[in-house]
């Protein structure tokens, strides 16, 4: 697998997996240090998100679509895509553009920082 698809497959695994039911996966994912600019412009800490992420509905799906990186040095890499629930007959938006930094801490790829701007 290649580092884009590694990188994808790590935003998704942060979406999708039920976190509650395999806590240990957070400490993977996110960097000790995480911290996150949500799409109403609030700055949120890591226990803030790691909130969020164990009481997210775990049916919702998501699509990350024109998904790219750009490798910043050795082990800093720069995520870009676009964000959208699949099949949520209550969303109308177009999504959200997302941006994640990743480093290399270890023996994993470990999100530094996320923002989400919502489209227009």
């Amino acid at each position: 697998m290649d580092l884009a698809e590694h990188i994808r497959q790590r935003e998704l695994a942060l979406l999708h997996t039920d976190l509650a039911a395999n806590p240990a996966l957070i400490d993977e994912l996110l960097s000790a240090d995480f911290e996150e600019i949500s799409s109403s412009g609030e700055v949120n800490a890591r226990n803030d998100v790691v909130n969020w992420l164990l009481s997210k509905d775990q049916h919702s799906q998501w699509i990350l679509a024109d998904f790219r990186i750009r490798v910043l040095a050795d082990d800093w890499v720069l995520a870009h895509y676009t964000a959208q629930k699949r099949d949520d007959p209550n969303v109308t938006s177009t999504g959200s553009m997302r941006t994640s930094i990743w480093q290399h801490q270890g023996n994993h790829w470990k999100m530094v920082f996320h923002q989400a701007s919502r489209k227009s």
